[in-house]
């Protein structure tokens, strides 16, 4: 991975959140391609239960301050940055006050989802796009963990399809087992078509459950990897519909050279 650059984009993330098999995964794959000779950044939502006092989150003035059209409506795009001093990776944050100051993560007290979940997915995914392009920095290979960036994979490829900044990036899109129960906003598939986005493209979210959503991200990926045991037969038919490479699932100790052979072998070849 010598000098490759690598975006990784999560819904949750050790040690910002409690550990789970996306939080854990989107740590330790970091860390491995960091450990391997490879450049690396990592984006998240900032939840509003994530302790910023504690992990030192600071605003980045110079990144934060554009809007974000979502649904025909201006959300202010806020960036934070921490570090996680053990390992000295920088994780950035996406912020707004209307999406993510709430003081959990997907659902309420009473553990319903929220109802703007869909819209959280769509700032998050132009969010980080925005943000990288403000880097000016130029990913290899984009890989994506757990369901709240699941709609990074269709933007880059259709919204954001002419930005030459992401021309040569491979997109790999993590598939974890059940995210959540039930549905997103039913409108969901009308505010991705708001953007100019096919509605054939994601007919997928016309019913916005966990498993459709993940199709229509590796549907836009170029290499998906299987991260949990557990996945659901409908996910793991359609994946293997698509004739494209497949990392089967593998434990945390043989993760590093699997995941290594396989950026290197099927995903930059």
């Amino acid at each position: 991975m010598n000098g490759k650059k690598v975006l990784f984009v999560s819904s949750e993330l050790v040690p910002y959140l409690p550990e789970n098999p996306v939080s854990l995964m989107s740590y330790e794959a970091p860390r491995m391609v960091n450990s391997n000779g490879g450049q690396i950044r990592i984006f998240m939502p900032r939840y509003g239960n994530i302790n910023e006092r504690r992990h030192q989150l600071h605003e980045v003035i110079r990144l934060s301050g554009m809007n974000l059209v979502i649904n025909d409506m201006d959300m202010p795009l806020i960036i934070k940055v921490a570090s996680i001093p053990k390992e000295r990776i920088q994780v950035y944050f996406i912020d707004n006050d209307e999406y993510f100051k709430r003081k959990s993560t997907f659902t309420d007290a009473e553990g319903n989802l929220f109802p703007d979940n869909d819209e959280r997915a769509i700032f998050f995914a132009k969010g980080v796009v925005e943000t990288v392009k403000k880097l000016n920095w130029a990913p290899d290979i984009i890989h994506v963990h757990g369901w709240m960036a699941s709609m990074l994979p269709l933007y880059l490829r259709k919204y954001y399809g002419d930005e030459p900044l992401f021309a040569d990036s491979k997109i790999v899109t993590s598939v974890y087992g059940k995210g959540f129960e039930g549905e997103l906003d039913v409108e969901m598939i009308n505010k991705v078509a708001f953007d100019g986005i096919d509605k054939e493209e994601i007919k997928a979210i016309s019913t916005p459950d966990y498993n459709n959503l993940l199709k229509v991200a590796v549907d836009h990926s170029d290499a998906v990897i299987l991260a949990a045991e557990d996945l659901s037969e409908d996910l793991l038919n359609h994946i293997n519909s698509l004739s494209k490479p497949v990392l089967p699932y593998v434990s945390l100790q043989e993760a590093e050279e699997a995941y290594m052979n396989f950026y290197n072998q099927e995903v930059l070849k």
